[in-house]
């Protein structure tokens, strides 16, 4: 197994999701270029991007760092707030801080059938897992001990081509598991808007946040500026209300890459409940903390040699590296197909629905503390 030096597995981490988007004219027509022979509708999903479009780092820890990498531990407010009420509020504040854009105009790698990605954060372990590649599907598991906290996402993007813009539906389900109360919370994600004229990230859609033991609900919408306004740039509105009698207890407001706040519709009081600033603060890089005990399908690995030659710019070599990696895929693949072999993920059980789409259901109860840490 080879690995780039400790220092450089993460150096790409610790970009700056409050202001994530990337102005360049030139890359802009770039863009366009590698588009010209792609028809508008088209599904990007096995699209394969040159190097020089992509950051060091895979889709897989991308993904990841939406668990692990925050300034402010919400969850920690999500498990001890005193009332069922202000532990939904927290839940929302909570699941705003997931719904990260990358910088415009470059992309993080597509993950390898079977490439993990497993980083702990104090008392927090998150472990990941590529279980489908075509259609790519990740499968997320994080539990705290400390907090008596569990997280289980499933991810399946699908991205398509629409002309000046990519649209990227994000399928799969979200559940977090307060333990102490006996509360899940169920969730979906908004949809991811890049467009190219003006050059812009956005989140877009609907959210359905809901919790069937306290009979608590909030529906959020994402929202975008029209081709030339910008009132609702990065913005998100809402509810949340009492299921059973639909009654409203607060209306949210804001703009996820800076404050979003609820007011309390009894008496008109404020109060921000997210602010961009204390999440994406004083971020810190994750370190190897036990080298010997990093798998050889943890993204680090599988991707270090078009990390490094990415890092020092060396584009014909990141080129065959990349190539390399998936060539291998593909001839795995092959093998599979020729035996009559299905593959199985090691980490997750999966299951498909027209109606759910994937589900994905962790092996283990508890996940271990990992080899890569996130220093508080």
């Amino acid at each position: 197994m080879n690995l780039v030096p400790p220092a450089e597995l993460f150096s790409h981490t610790c970009i700056d999701y409050a202001d994530a988007d990337y102005k360049a004219p030139n890359f802009v027509q770039r863009l366009f270029s590698l588009f010209r022979n792609v028809r508008p509708g088209s599904d990007l999903t096995n699209f394969q991007l040159p190097p020089q479009f992509n950051i060091p780092k895979s889709q897989l820890q991308f993904f990841g760092e939406s668990a692990y990498l925050f300034g402010k531990d919400f969850l920690h407010q999500c498990n001890n707030a005193g009332s069922a009420l202000e532990r939904f509020i927290s839940v929302v504040a909570w699941s705003i801080s997931t719904t990260r854009a990358p910088a415009f105009g470059v992309a993080p790698y597509n993950p390898v059938l079977g490439e993990t990605h497993h980083v702990s954060r104090g008392s927090l372990n998150v472990l990941l897992e590529q279980v489908s590649h075509h259609p790519p599907v990740s499968a997320l598991h994080a539990t705290d001990e400390k907090e008596n906290i569990e997280f289980i996402w499933c991810q399946h993007p699908v991205p398509k081509f629409h002309g000046t813009r990519v649209e990227v539906e994000v399928l799969g389900k979200r559940q977090l598991k307060l333990l102490n109360h006996g509360e899940t919370y169920m969730m979906k994600s908004p949809k991811l808007n890049v467009k190219f004229l003006p050059p812009r990230i956005d989140w877009i859609g609907d959210v359905n946040i809901c919790c069937q033991e306290t009979g608590l609900e909030a529906e959020l919408c994402y929202v975008t500026s029209s081709l030339f306004g910008c009132r609702g740039l990065h913005s998100v509105k809402g509810k949340i209300y009492q299921s059973s009698s639909m009654k409203t207890l607060y209306e949210v407001e804001g703009h996820w890459n800076s404050t979003v706040k609820v007011k309390d519709i009894n008496n008109g009081k404020e109060t921000v409940i997210y602010d961009a600033k204390e999440v994406f603060s004083e971020l810190k890089t994750p370190v190897v903390e036990t080298l010997q005990r990093i798998w050889p399908t943890e993204s680090a690995a599988v991707w270090s040699e078009v990390n490094s030659s990415i890092l020092s710019k060396n584009w014909s070599k990141a080129r065959d590296e990349k190539s390399s990696v998936e060539d291998n895929q593909r001839k795995l693949a092959k093998e599979r197909n020729s035996k009559g072999e299905t593959w199985v993920p090691k980490l997750f059980t999966v299951s498909y629905s027209k109606e759910d789409d994937w589900e994905c259901s962790p092996i283990q109860e508890r996940v271990p503390p990992a080899p890569i840490v996130v220093p508080i």
